[in-house]
């Protein structure tokens, strides 16, 4: 591991860029690290990020605490990636601890500490994966950017909606087949800002292969989105007009993604996704009615007397019931913040990952069923799975 501590000394002490640490050895661990210099009171540190289920934790510490905190994590992860003003390197670490460097150097002299592309200070620019001042035609046309590719100041939420939504593709990226066309459905697409975003994030930036189709009950919407594909070429991205619950014509899907379809519209949706065997779901759930009508406890119940927080413990029941019961059914769940509260209070994303391997009847108790009888509800993501076991069974 002298090579390692080699390198992130060099790294701290030689103009680091940024380095993430990713692959994590342990479930119930910290599942990635990053650390980049920030300017503090002109003092130049290094902060760490770590990310633990939907927690992110900061640290700032110096070239030495830095140095430290990255060689004891590379214990946890399997590699490393380092990206400095003069070169870049990838760190593969072992089982047994045997560590590789693949390293190469920049040509040039390179971009230097303090200059704009390093933006120390903690009120330093966000970097997006669409960038501001970079005109792309949908957001254009849906009122997003200007032709010049500002955004416009009133629909800044929704600029930095569609890149956190691109944050989560790209974390699925390397899940989704390389070999073949990818097949995604949008349920419930709306106006579809996501759904170009999707497709111009994999297929223009990416270059995968994918077929995207849109579906949604409003005629209006489908025409004009349907227009919009049609005017940037998009060959590949259809819309529908037509119900979730009645949608036919797939054998199999690669993603599912659920953008605040209604109340049970979001359960329907991620029943078919399971159906399919989706290998990637992501859902954004809106308008929980279906919990708040039935949910009631003795105990619970000083708190359920008033409306507001009825209706919140409601939804956020309602989202962990539909994650747990898609653990249940061999997906890797989690329950992650959209965008920040103060835009939206429909902030939750239920990202689900199909695990490999595992067999489709191999369900793992998840405790779901004792908690919405504590409850006194059930729900219709519930009953779409009994339904389907009776099915079977007769």
């Amino acid at each position: 591991m002298d090579e390692l501590r080699a390198l992130l000394q060099e790294s701290l002490n030689g103009g680091l860029y940024q380095m993430t640490a990713g692959g994590p050895r342990k479930k119930d661990g910290d599942v990635r690290m990053k650390v980049r210099p920030v300017m503090l009171r002109d003092r130049l540190l290094f902060q760490a990020e770590t990310f633990r289920g939907n927690q992110v934790f900061h640290r700032n510490l110096t070239a030495e605490e830095a140095c430290e905190a990255v060689y004891g994590a590379m214990a946890d992860f399997r590699q490393l990636s380092v990206k400095t003003e003069s070169f870049e390197a990838e760190v593969l670490v072992s089982k047994k601890g045997k560590v590789t460097v693949r390293r190469r150097e920049h040509a040039g002299e390179g971009k230097k500490i303090g200059s704009d592309a390093f933006r120390l200070a903690h009120n330093r620019k966000k970097e997006y994966i669409l960038e501001e001042g970079r005109a792309v035609p949908f957001l254009i046309d849906l009122g997003v950017q200007t032709p010049d590719g500002r955004t416009v100041k009133s629909r800044y939420d929704k600029f930095r909606q569609v890149n956190r939504f691109l944050e989560f593709i790209a974390d699925i990226l390397p899940i989704l087949p390389k070999d073949r066309c990818v097949r995604i459905i949008d349920f419930g697409c709306g106006k579809s800002y996501l759904t170009f975003a999707l497709y111009y994030y994999l297929h223009e930036l990416c270059g995968l292969n994918i077929r995207v189709t849109g579906l949604d009950l409003k005629a209006d919407v489908i025409s004009r989105c349907s227009a919009l594909a049609e005017k940037y070429g998009y060959q590949k991205l259809d819309f529908q007009q037509g119900d979730i619950a009645e949608f036919e014509g797939e054998d199999s899907v690669d993603m599912v993604v659920t953008l605040h379809a209604c109340d049970t519209a979001t359960d329907h949706a991620l029943y078919r996704a399971v159906k399919w065997g989706a290998a990637v779901i992501l859902s954004v759930p809106c308008c929980q009615h279906e919990v708040n009508r039935q949910i009631r406890n003795e105990v619970l119940a000083p708190a359920l007397k008033y409306g507001l927080v009825r209706e919140r413990m409601a939804a956020l029941f309602t989202d962990s019931v539909r994650a747990c019961l898609l653990e249940e059914h061999g997906y890797e769940t989690q329950l992650l913040e959209f965008i920040d509260m103060e835009h939206t209070p429909k902030n939750i994303l239920i990202r689900a990952v199909k695990k490999q391997g595992e067999k489709e009847n191999g369900h793992k108790k998840t405790g779901v069923k004792e908690m919405t009888e504590f409850l006194h509800v059930h729900t219709c993501l519930q009953r779409l799975f009994e339904e389907e076991g009776k099915q079977e069974h007769s």
